[in-house]
């Protein structure tokens, strides 16, 4: 056994060996031992070197079918007939297939949004959730402004995260300059807001400065950061949980809404039925789970 282990390690040249390595004698050997004894030995040999005779040409041509039919100098349709009569199968690829761009955006997007939403599966920026989805007009806008505010920050954040705090090995800091950039963005926000549109800004109210705060807002320049995450991948975490928060939002308003026209119980008016709504949804949202958009 030692002695036929070093000759087939000298002779291969693949990295592991398998029973194509054998010498003829041990496959004649195995086929007599296996097959019945009316079955034709011959034919068997025969086949058995046929399958390993094809299989090392499609390795060459890289399971090329069609430039493998060309190099042995035979119909392409005969090599099928073979491969299929052989139950000669493509291996799996051994590398991993690396996604593109767009496929990469679009994964994180979605995945935030839906599968892995900060609301309803994470339960997190609740306070301004049930503090704004009373009305629907209310709810619209604070979901559009957290979204300009969420791809703002997180890009800022991944910036300094980049190219300040990860140079300068400040990551320690990490928390405290990213409230800071959170803080600057919605300050300049709600001044905007005041100057413009002041019906809008009276809306929010004090629900406008709790984004400073705002659990979601935070994680994601956090999860960016813990990940190393790039420029691309970054922004589709932001935009994705920004679009998330946006349709619980609006979700919820319009549940609300309903809610104020239906006969609610007593002992249920005002946030235990809206607690009881936002547990439904969480029990919806988890319909998405195990969504996997690579296969």
């Amino acid at each position: 056994m030692i002695a036929l282990i070093e000759r087939l390690v000298a002779v291969s040249d693949k990295d592991w060996i398998t029973d194509e390595d054998l010498p003829y004698e041990l496959h004649v050997a195995q086929l007599d031992a296996a097959g019945p004894a009316t079955e034709n030995l011959l034919d068997r040999a025969v086949s058995t070197f046929e399958r390993n005779f094809i299989i090392r040409a499609l390795e060459k041509g890289r399971w090329n079918v069609t430039a493998t039919a060309k190099a042995l100098g035979i119909p392409l349709s005969t090599l099928k007939f073979k491969m299929d009569r052989l139950e000669i199968r493509e291996p799996p690829l051994a590398r991993p297939v690396k996604p593109s761009n767009w496929t990469l955006l679009l994964t994180v997007l979605l995945s935030s949004a839906l599968i892995n939403n900060f609301v309803f599966t994470r339960y997190l920026g609740l306070c301004i959730f049930f503090g704004i989805t009373r009305k629907r007009d209310a709810a619209i806008g604070m979901g559009l402004t957290f979204t300009l505010v969420m791809v703002t920050t997180g890009m800022l954040s991944w910036f300094l995260h980049m190219f300040v705090l990860k140079p300068l090995q400040l990551s320690f800091l990490q928390i405290l300059v990213f409230i800071g950039v959170v803080a600057f963005l919605v300050q300049m926000l709600d001044t905007v807001l005041k100057k413009t549109h002041a019906g809008l800004h009276k809306k929010f109210g004090i629900y406008l400065m709790l984004i400073t705060t705002n659990c979601i807002i935070l994680a994601v320049p956090l999860l960016n950061a813990a990940a190393d995450a790039g420029p691309l991948e970054s922004f589709a975490l932001a935009m994705g949980s920004g679009l998330g928060f946006a349709i619980a939002l609006f979700l919820m308003s319009c549940a609300r809404e309903r809610m104020e026209l239906a006969r609610v119980p007593a002992s249920f008016e005002g946030l235990p039925i809206a607690f009881a709504l936002a547990g439904l949804f969480a029990l919806a949202f988890m319909g998405f789970s195990g969504l996997d958009f690579f296969r």
